[in-house]
């Protein structure tokens, strides 16, 4: 397989598709969508572009695969950003024509279940941008946190390194999207806890892959996007997260136990492991059961790394998951994961 290459970047007053890969969610919750599409228009200066399955709940696989072909063979189009998540994008893959994206390369924009395509576009020789949909990022009450909004601002308009920092403060409790009293006052925030880093002692500096690890051991289970040929893994960065569906511990260290098995996990010598989500809807942890729960899954980690890749250099908490705010990682393109200087540098 080819090395993943950059494809070109848009320059404000572009047209950006975007799309609903996985579920038609901005139907059901029109406030966030509308919200994020007025700031690509008036913060990034950018035109958004809807298709058919973009604003449509219960859509076929067929119908979706149809609105990414016409994303990205659109010519007018710069760029392709994803509404949202959801758990279905892996029913699409087998559907997508590779000679197409290949032949129109284009930054695509989107996290959790989009993994699915950015996976696909890794194994296409395309880097992809983990992070920024336009209904939670982008859709943010009352204002996009700054971090998220520097950082998708450089990864849509900048082709240099960009320096990730420790936040200051950070939230992960969400509030219902059906309330317009959600969209009055901004996220509460708790101060930050700074990164843990492991085996500090040397510099890594690859191409990343992984994301949401939840999708990860899907595609491990329909052997979809996972490259049969383990060689193309060797000296990249690792970045893993998972979302609120909280899985347990005992899950998170199965999957990497797995992916370790498989011979996957020991190809990297370099791990960003993302700010755990500890709240959800259906579990509304407090703040001690969440902090309890974030502890739980560093340890399961820690522990499948013992077992399989005890070298490996590993940063904990950096913010690039399903909490808030939340760093673009290039998906296929280089991040430096310096130990000694404890700092992380991604290539946009």
């Amino acid at each position: 397989m080819t090395s993943p290459s950059y494809p070109p970047k848009p320059s404000p007053g572009d047209r950006v598709a975007v799309i609903s890969p996985s579920e038609g969610l901005p139907e059901l919750y029109p406030r966030p969508y509308e919200l994020g599409l007025e700031r690509l228009r008036t913060e990034y200066g950018l035109e958004p572009v809807e298709y058919p399955t973009t604003r449509k709940m219960g859509t076929t696989p067929q119908e979706r695969a149809d609105d990414i072909h016409a994303a990205f063979a659109d010519p007018d189009v710069k760029a392709v950003i994803a509404s949202i998540g959801g758990d279905d994008q892996i029913t699409v893959l087998p559907l997508l024509d590779r000679e197409v994206i290949r032949a129109n390369p284009k930054p695509f924009f989107g996290m959790s279940d989009n993994v699915n395509l950015l996976a696909y576009l890794y194994n296409t020789g395309i880097v992809g941008y983990h992070g920024a949909s336009v209904m939670v990022q982008l859709g943010r009450p009352v204002a996009m946190d700054r971090l998220t909004a520097d950082s998708l601002r450089a990864a849509l308009f900048t082709s240099g390194e960009y320096e990730l920092r420790p936040v200051d403060r950070w939230n992960d409790v969400n509030r219902d999207w059906a309330d317009p009293a959600t969209f009055e006052a901004e996220p509460e925030t708790r101060p930050g806890t700074g990164w843990t880093w492991l085996n500090a002692d040397r510099v890594v500096e690859g191409r990343s892959w992984g994301g949401n690890l939840e999708i990860l051991s899907w595609l491990l289970m329909a052997d979809r996007e996972i490259s049969h040929d383990l060689s193309v893994y060797d000296g990249g960065v690792l970045i893993l997260e998972t979302s609120e569906e909280l899985p347990s511990a005992t899950e998170v260290f199965r999957i990497l136990r797995n992916m370790g098995e498989r011979g996957i996990l020991q190809r990297f010598p370099a791990l960003l492991m993302a700010r755990a989500k500890t709240w959800s809807f259906e579990r509304p942890n407090s703040p001690e059961e969440s902090a309890r729960y974030a502890t739980e899954q560093r340890e399961a980690v820690q522990s499948a790394l013992r077992a399989y890749a005890p070298d490996i250099l590993a940063v904990f908490d950096v913010d690039f998951g399903h909490t808030d705010p939340q760093f673009v990682l290039p998906y296929g393109g280089t991040i430096r994961v310096d130990g000694p200087a404890r700092r992380i540098t991604v290539t946009y």
